[in-house]
Formats: structure tokens, C-alpha cells, sequence
């Protein structure tokens, strides 16, 4: 399988957070974000269209488990990827793993998987998404 890499800028565009009030700082979020490439190599489903992701935060002072959904819309073609990972409260680094469930257009048959690591920048709700993974078509 093809090795590739890919970085974003992610923003925030929604995001509604609870306490859940069993310890201090115990809080859960959902999040909608979307992203625009820094680096993003062009392949076969043609140019960059959009990339939207929707994920559920649990976290205790700032570090916790996450996991979500994210659909990347290219000229010809769509890829839906399920991730899940872990914020360290200290650094503010999230990092985990992503798999492609779905594929349409001319990635209908895409299978891929990989890590990323999500940094904060130092603008709020902006985030630099770093990516890399093994594709097959």
C-alpha cells in the first residue's frame, strides 16, 4: 500500500461542552470542525474540495479520549474516515488513529489507515492536523 501524509488547518465552528460534575474540570464536548489542506498531495480524486469532521471530546482538566467521523470531499470523489485518540492535558496534543469506512466516486473502493496528531496554534479554535497513513484503491 501507497504510504501518504497530509496536514490541515482544522477550526472549530461548533462546539457544545456539559460539566459532568462528578470531579472538577470532568467535561464532555461535541465538536464540528473544518479544515482546509497546508499540504496535501493531489491523487486521483482530483482537487481539494472540503473537509468537515464531528467529534466527541470526555475529558478530565483537558485530557481524555476522543473520537469521531470526518468526510473529505474531493473533485471527484469522497472519503468518510472514523478516528479515535487521546489529549494530553499538558501539551494539548491529541494523538490517535483513523481508518476509511466509506468511499464514493473514484475512491468507492479506497481502504486506508493511519495516526495523526493534533496540535493547537496559537489563534483560538485553530489547529494544525497531522497526518499519515497507508491507502489502497
Amino acid at each position: 500500500m501507497p504510504h501518504r501524509k497530509a496536514i490541515y488547518k482544522i477550526t472549530v465552528v461548533r462546539r457544545e461542552m456539559m460539566y459532568v460534575g462528578d470531579q472538577p474540570d470532568h467535561s464532555l464536548m461535541l465538536t464540528e470542525l473544518e479544515g482546509e489542506p497546508i499540504e496535501l498531495q493531489v491523487g486521483l480524486a482530483g482537487q481539494f474540495i472540503s473537509r468537515r469532521s464531528v467529534g466527541f471530546h470526555d475529558r478530565i482538566k483537558g485530557a481524555g479520549r476522543m473520537e469521531g467521523y470526518a468526510i473529505s470531499t474531493f473533485e471527484y470523489g469522497q472519503v468518510y474516515s472514523r478516528f479515535e485518540g487521546q489529549r494530553d492535558g499538558v501539551t494539548k496534543v491529541t494523538s490517535g488513529n483513523w481508518k476509511v469506512y466509506k468511499g464514493t466516486g473514484k475512491l468507492a473502493t479506497l481502504k486506508g489507515e493511519g495516526t495523526f496528531t493534533v496540535k493547537p496554534t496559537d489563534k483560538a479554535r485553530e489547529f494544525i492536523l497531522d497526518m499519515e497513513g497507508e491507502y489502497e484503491l
